[in-house]
């Protein structure tokens, strides 16, 4: 954050003149880096940046009902390609800026053992709901790689995104969640879920039809690509490919 501050304060003195807005919608993973983005790219451009946070399947379902985003970041590539498919985003817009990591958390439970906790002796487990969160979806598919789906069953608690997830585990009402590695980034009691466990979690961008004429969504989607937010990104726990 010392480095972000920084970069604000030296990036204060070149804003244009003429600045814009742009409306993102984000995966709710991506909450605190796209907050990050989204302060340094406001102080390089002077544009604005409106960011509204949800699951995945929720804003798709909000974006195909007419709401006025202009920049999509999905926390997969499916979605960002139906946006594409059904018309509401720019064909070949389409980019991969992040690649998930899925991590077990716990505020009180040691998970030094790893997968080992998840046969003890707990209560809930939290994960968001895999029909709208693809986080939700790595953590089911953890879940039956591990051979373990049908003894969790009674112990799932679902979030309506992984956000919910975390906040379920730091108030008390889960013991354990899947969640996405960048939101718990300095904690202790983490174990990072091996890669083949689940399918890649590829976060796609995508410029909306309605941002397609807005100069400040058109740059925002550059300074997603440049160097500035990939070294952000990398350092909130994601890769960028």
């Amino acid at each position: 954050m010392r480095a972000v501050l920084v970069v604000l304060a030296c990036l204060a003195f070149v804003v244009p003149a003429h600045a814009g807005r742009v409306t993102v919608a984000v995966a709710a993973n991506f909450t605190e880096t796209a907050e990050e983005l989204a302060a340094l790219f406001s102080a390089s451009t002077g544009h604005e940046v409106d960011l509204s946070f949800a699951a995945t399947g929720q804003l798709y379902a909000q974006i195909s009902q007419g709401a006025p985003f202009d920049v999509f970041l999905a926390a997969d590539q499916v979605r960002a390609e139906q946006a594409i498919a059904t018309g509401l985003a720019v064909e070949d817009s389409r980019f991969t800026y992040a690649l998930g990591q899925l991590v077990l958390y716990s505020p009180e439970f040691d998970l030094g053992s790893g997968a080992e906790v998840l046969s003890g002796d707990f209560s809930h487990l939290a994960i968001a709901d895999p029909e709208a969160a693809p986080y939700g979806m790595a953590a089911i598919e953890t879940l039956k790689a591990l051979g373990l789906e049908t003894e969790m069953r009674p112990r799932l608690v679902f979030g309506a995104s992984v956000t919910q997830a975390l906040q379920f585990a730091e108030s008390g009402n889960a013991e354990l969640a899947f969640v996405a590695a960048s939101q718990v980034r300095g904690a202790a009691n983490r174990w990072v879920v091996p890669q083949d466990l689940y399918s890649p979690i590829a976060q796609d961008a995508v410029l909306l039809d309605i941002g397609a004429d807005n100069p400040a969504a058109l740059a925002f989607i550059d300074f997603l690509k440049g160097e500035t937010a990939v070294r952000v990104i990398e350092d909130a726990g994601y890769r960028v490919p």
